[in-house]
Parts: structure tokens; sequence; C-alpha cells
């Protein structure tokens, strides 16, 4: 099972890209064997969450189990947040820099309490969104799965965003950017435990199967590849665990269950 975490359709202001719309990803999911990819529509993203996350719950009916849904939530605006459980929904997607609202800033404190999983984005250095400001949310929210998109995006504060979230596990580093390399996604599992990276790929900003290319090529043990590529996503949002190699549910294994 390859489970994106990080996608994207539509379109950006200022940003080339040549296949927006879901027909395109689904046949580059299909050609690399990418199961489902979590997308947020970038209207939403942008100048109109209600009608960008309503398109994208359309879209994700439109390919059913090819999409899960991000829906973003705009901190100024108070965007109405999905009920768990909500179908086709994954989680919440924060964008803080697009919408200049730091990742602590208490107008995120609706989000934190919707039970759901969270994907922001995520990078060094930003006043809005420093991987030290993932740290200082998950220590307040221990409860609330964070994905903390890009890793902090630019290579020189990938160690330190592992470093920083070491001690907070419902801290996820998602490994999507231009910047990211299979040798990094590599060390972030040496450094956090591969049981704490993503796989993501932000198509369609990127192609799925370049940042796909990054984790299917990566040094990596079998077993830690299977995690980042979808096992753990899967447990994460609760879908049917794919067989892992070496985890309980593998044939041989010793014991019968769901891994920790």
């Amino acid at each position: 099972m390859i489970l994106d975490a990080h996608g994207h359709v539509g379109t950006w202001p200022d940003f080339l890209i040549p296949h927006s719309a879901a027909e395109h990803l689904v046949a580059a999911m299909d050609r690399i064997g990418v199961t489902a990819m979590g997308i947020s529509h970038l209207l939403a993203v942008g100048p109109d969450a209600v009608r960008g996350n309503a398109t994208a719950l359309q879209i994700a009916e439109r390919f059913p189990g090819r999409f899960g849904v991000w829906q973003v939530y705009n901190p100024h605006h108070r965007t109405p947040l999905p009920a768990e459980g909500a179908r086709g929904v994954w989680g919440v997607k924060l964008h803080p820099d697009v919408h200049q609202c730091r990742l602590d800033d208490p107008l995120y404190e609706p989000v934190w309490r919707c039970g759901l999983p969270v994907l922001a984005h995520g990078q060094t250095d930003s006043p809005w969104s420093d991987p030290a400001q993932f740290a200082a949310v998950a220590a307040r929210h221990p409860h609330v799965p964070l994905l903390m998109g890009h890793t902090g995006l630019w290579p020189y504060g990938f160690g330190r965003a592992a470093r920083l979230v070491a001690d907070h596990p419902n801290v996820f580093l998602e490994t999507c950017g231009s910047k990211m390399t299979g040798r990094w996604i590599a060390r972030l599992a040496a450094l956090a435990g591969a049981e704490r990276v993503l796989f993501g790929s932000d198509a369609c900003f990127l192609d799925v199967r370049t940042g796909y290319g990054r984790v299917a090529l990566a040094p990596l043990a079998d077993a830690d590849r299977a995690l980042i590529q979808g096992g753990n996503l899967a447990r994460l949002l609760g879908l049917p665990l794919p067989d892992l190699p070496g985890s309980p549910e593998s044939p041989g294994s010793p014991e019968k269950g769901h891994p920790a």
C-alpha cells in the first residue's frame, strides 16, 4: 500500500501547474501504484476555504477510495470544521504562511479540539510555521496527530526539525518538497524513527512520481520503507493496515494483531 499524505488539486497564481485536474493525478498514481492521496484544494488554501473544501469533497466522491480530503481551516474566517468521522475527510489542513497566522496562535484552538489529524505547512525560519512551533503545539496538545508538511522545507533545517519534535510522538515528519532526497528520508528515519516519517509528494505542485521515487530508492530497510510509504499513515487514519515486512501480520511472524 502506498499512501501519499500531501497533495493538492487546482491552480495557484504564481506557480506553473501544467496538470492541475484530478484525472491527471489519478493517472500518475496508477502508473506507480499509489493507492490514495490526501488532497486540499488550492482554492481553499487561497481565497475561499469553504468553496474549495466543498470542491475537494466532490472530487473525492468522483474517485472513490483514491482521495482523502484535508479540509483547509482559515483562522481569520473561522472556517467550519468537519466532524470526526466525516465521509471522505482525512483531517484538517493549515497553511500558517499563506494565512500569516503562527501555528501556535490561539486562533487555531478550534482545530486542536476537533479530534482530527492535522497537516500543517512547516518552514524552517518562517515566523509563521518554524518547526519549533510544532514542538510547542505538540506539547500543549499531545492527543492531536500533527503532520509537519515538508519537514521544515529547507535541507539545512531537516535535522533540526527531527530533533525538535523527537520527544513529541504525536508529530510526524512528512517528506514532500523539491529539496528532499532519498538520503535525507533515510536520515529522518534514523533520527526520529521510521514510524514517525510519512511519504508526501506535494502534487500537483510537484510530480507525484518524483516524490515517490525518493522513497522507493532511499537507502532504507524494507520494513521501514513500507512504514513510510503507507503503513504509518494507514495506522494514523485508522485505515486497513497493509502486510508490513516484519510486522505481526506478516506470514511467519510469531504473533498476530496490529503493530503498536
